[in-house]
């Protein structure tokens, strides 16, 4: 899906926590102020590169709790590179997300049509995403991007407000 999509590619992650076998290195290297040049992530900063430079859109959504998770903090970081690269990454805090009125499942969404719903185990592994077809799921899950956009702030204001917070508290 993402070298077919015609306009736009959205995903609204819910998750604290994600295991994923490649970036965990990286994390560790994040946790001991270690230098890294995450080379997981080249290829993907790439493919964002060349889609925004063909005028593609990169959106993402990514509700946390606060106080932030060691891995949301790494996700923070790790969003300045992709939102050089062109991707506008923004975050919501899990209180002001509402979960009554937002889904409690991980999802893409790809040119406001084409849904992928990802499955995680309770170790947070990807298990996997599921292609979702009904018209009436794939109009509930725009309207949820739609609702979690709004209120969401972009990476820069909410890492700048976050490390505030942390400072005022030391």
């Amino acid at each position: 899906m993402f070298h077919s999509f015609q306009h736009t590619a959205f995903r609204l992650e819910v998750r604290d926590r994600y295991d994923s076998p490649y970036e965990n290195t990286s994390l560790g290297k994040f946790l001991t102020a270690e230098q890294d040049d995450l080379p997981w992530m080249q290829d993907w900063l790439t493919m964002i590169r060349n889609a925004v430079g063909r005028g593609l859109i990169f959106s993402r959504v990514r509700i946390v709790s606060l106080p932030l998770t060691d891995y949301s903090r790494f996700g923070i970081w790790c969003a300045q590179f992709t939102n050089s690269a062109g991707e506008d990454i923004r975050y919501l805090t899990r209180d002001q997300a509402n979960s009554d009125e937002l889904p409690h499942h991980d999802y893409w969404l790809f040119d406001l049509s084409k849904l992928i719903r990802m499955h995680f185990d309770d170790g947070d592994h990807f298990l996997g995403g599921e292609f979702i077809e009904d018209p009436a799921e794939v109009v509930k899950h725009n309207y949820w991007r739609d609702i979690a956009w709004h209120r969401a702030r972009r990476r820069d204001d909410f890492a700048s407000e976050q490390y505030d917070r942390r400072d005022q508290r030391s």
